[in-house]
């Protein structure tokens, strides 16, 4: 069921009262997204170019307060769509950050979320107003306020949510070879998957959409392209089927 759009309604005899809670200090609430893209063999970091003060043109994550009218997912959508273009992309929220002396600006709360999207040649993502750049998770820069920790964080999730989720599709072009998604859960999961278990393993839950086609980049043979079939993935779901890598 998607709660994003979902809300609470108050009753009208609640809206006619005077506003509750005028005695009450105010806090800011901010949204941070971890944009996560897979090159190759490599987890890569979407980081931008810090526009404001403080830490103004320091390497960091992507983010905005939360506008008045809006709940946590409004807001991460829009923020991500802002920096990307994109808006079907895989969101999921991770954790809250509420030390008190987190952000020198302000007495700032911020919820952060990952986001998963297919790095392309030519990307969109780094051409942009915000001067984004995308970085090898291992070899990032360091970031302001306690961005380091969110993306430690965020990374630790990933994998879980991919032993159990077929999460890791969102990160690959929609046509892939066996060995592509080999080296995807490699880098996810740090380290070495067998070929032939691993191939074995993904082809048995009948997940994946054989097509006729083969990617001949890397040999005159070529390699077998497929494609992550959601429609009977749901439908397995529905009736028992278990994902584990």
């Amino acid at each position: 069921m998607d709660i994003s759009n979902s809300s609470v309604k108050i009753p009208k005899h609640l809206k006619d009262l005077p506003k509750f809670y005028s005695g009450v200090e105010k806090l800011l609430i901010a949204v941070d997204c971890i944009i996560f893209g897979f090159d190759k063999n490599n987890l890569k970091l979407l980081l931008f170019k810090r526009k404001v003060q403080p830490f103004k043109d320091n390497w960091t994550l992507i983010g905005s307060f939360v506008r008045k009218g809006e709940n946590l997912d409004q807001a991460a959508k829009r923020i991500l769509y802002e920096a990307t273009g994109l808006s079907e992309v895989l969101l999921k929220q991770l954790f809250c950050y509420g030390r008190t002396d987190r952000d020198p600006g302000d007495r700032v709360i911020s919820i952060a979320y990952y986001a998963l999207i297919p790095l392309i040649e030519d990307d969109e993502c780094t051409n942009g107003e915000y001067k984004a750049q995308w970085f090898e998770v291992d070899n990032a820069p360091s970031l302001i306020l306690d961005h380091n920790e969110m993306v430690f964080s965020a990374r630790k999730k990933l994998c879980e949510n991919a032993k159990y989720e077929p999460i890791g599709f969102e990160l690959l072009p929609q046509k892939f070879t066996l060995p592509q998604l080999r080296l995807l859960y490699e880098a996810l999961f740090q380290r070495k998957l067998d070929r032939r278990n691993f191939s074995k393993k993904i082809l048995s839950m009948d997940i994946l959409e054989k097509l006729d086609e083969k990617d001949k980049s890397t040999s005159t043979k070529g390699a077998n392209l497929y494609r992550f079939d959601e429609l009977k993935y749901k439908d397995k779901l529905e009736n028992g089927f278990y994902f584990k890598i």
